[in-house]
């Protein structure tokens, strides 16, 4: 499981700016648990220092009870999607992630296994440089796959993707969780998250404002929107302004 407790980070030469502000949740296994937050809320960063990427100023991040950096084989324990397009494009696909085995300790056999998974075994030989935006998100899926994990990070999946990939992607997360494993995904397709998640951490600002399921944030009926923008409606960095355009009535007056 993942454990985050007391979670802060601030960036900028004076420190000035709190990305995330002593946050605390954790994302056990069997369940997909969807991360999200207005942008700029500190989903990434968040995700960035459970994988060690990002050190944080007070707090911990855990991951089976230990932080990253001590994990003895990490891509045996946790594997993430973090950035789309990570791979070398001059690499074929079977090359970027045979390089990836030998670093992580795992069998070359386990590549074969993971191209089959994914639906990539066709285009293993070809450049990841010529692959279509889904087809990049496969083969990183394929990379955090890679060392059979039981936590998995997936941060904004479905990005640029066709109906079609968004389905594949929804569809893998829920197997992957079916199967016991630990399932933490962040997005702004709130829609999505109705459909995906059986728990939600929402944030905003850095800071925790619900730690709870779908069906629980959702009660009384409203949607999942609704709940998330009541949520949410005071920590986005955006926020639109009614239109001062006149109206159809004193267009015609005019």
């Amino acid at each position: 499981m993942i454990e985050a407790r007391g979670l802060t980070k601030r960036y900028g030469s004076t420190a000035a700016v709190l990305a995330v502000a002593g946050l605390s949740f954790d994302v056990r296994p069997g369940a997909v648990t969807g991360f999200l937050g207005p942008n700029g809320s500190g989903k990434s960063t968040t995700m960035r220092m459970i994988m060690g990427l990002d050190t944080p100023d007070a707090g911990q991040a855990n991951i089976n009870g230990r932080p990253y950096n001590e994990l003895h084989w990490p891509m045996r324990e946790v594997g993430a999607l973090l950035e789309a397009r990570t791979h070398h494009p001059g690499r074929s696909a079977h090359h970027h992630l045979s390089a990836l085995a030998a670093g992580g300790g795992i069998p070359r056999s386990r590549v074969d296994e993971v191209l089959g998974t994914l639906g990539l075994s066709e285009v293993a030989g070809k450049r990841a440089g010529t692959f279509s935006l889904g087809m990049s998100q496969r083969l990183g899926i394929a990379g955090a796959l890679l060392g059979d994990p039981g936590v998995l990070l997936f941060d904004e999946p479905v990005n640029g993707l066709d109906p079609e990939g968004v389905r594949w992607i929804r569809n893998l997360m829920k197997g992957l969780a079916a199967e016991g494993r630990t399932v933490l995904v962040s997005s702004h397709l709130i829609s999505e998250m109705a459909l995906t998640a059986d728990h939600l951490v929402v944030i905003g600002q850095g800071r925790l404002l619900a730690d709870t399921s779908v069906t629980e944030l959702t009660a009384g009926g409203s949607s999942l929107e609704e709940a998330f923008f009541r949520l949410t409606s005071e920590s986005a960095t955006y926020r639109g302004v009614e239109s001062q355009l006149p109206s159809a009535a004193q267009r015609r007056q005019r």
